[in-house]
């Protein structure tokens, strides 16, 4: 069972590893990701305060770290945010049910040392998903605010 965990723990840590070390311009199409320079506590304020300003609302903020610890990995603190506005997703999910596993929409955040990773699918990856659905004009809305929320987390 240990030796179960060690491999889980090392294939997680690659895998942040790679994503973290390529540009983000290299994952520009699939992941929308900003290094945060302050607390994770500040950067938790300051993306649920830019959800808001963006129009969207917090519907849950899913904490992470806590079934990691509870598994026996040391972990920093790590939550998901999921948002969405209210109206728009349920319109969405009555037409296109197909979209439920992706909404509402999420960003990952957790700590890495006195920084923040902030990090997200790019909505315009469900065009490839979905391209039978007509919902480009969508995705990129979602796409364009996303970067803008990531954005003003950064620039805080």
């Amino acid at each position: 069972m240990r030796s179960h965990r060690k491999i889980m723990a090392r294939s997680l840590s690659s895998i942040l590893f790679v994503c973290l070390i390529f540009p983000v311009s290299a994952l520009a199409d699939d992941l929308i990701m900003r290094r945060i320079p302050m607390s994770f506590p500040e950067a938790m304020s300051a993306l649920q305060t830019s959800i808001a300003e963006e129009g969207f609302t917090v519907s849950r903020v899913q904490r992470v770290d806590i079934g990691l610890t509870s598994s026996g990995y040391n972990t920093a603190e790590y939550r998901i945010v999921f948002f969405m506005r209210k109206d728009e997703v349920h319109h969405i999910v009555e037409e296109h049910y197909e979209l439920i596993p992706f909404l509402p929409l999420k960003i990952t955040i957790f700590a890495e040392g006195n920084e923040t990773i902030i990090v997200t699918m790019n909505p315009n990856k469900l065009n490839e998903f979905f391209p039978d659905l007509k919902m480009g004009k969508e995705f990129a809305q979602w796409s364009d605010q996303v970067v803008r929320i990531l954005d003003r987390v950064q620039s805080e």
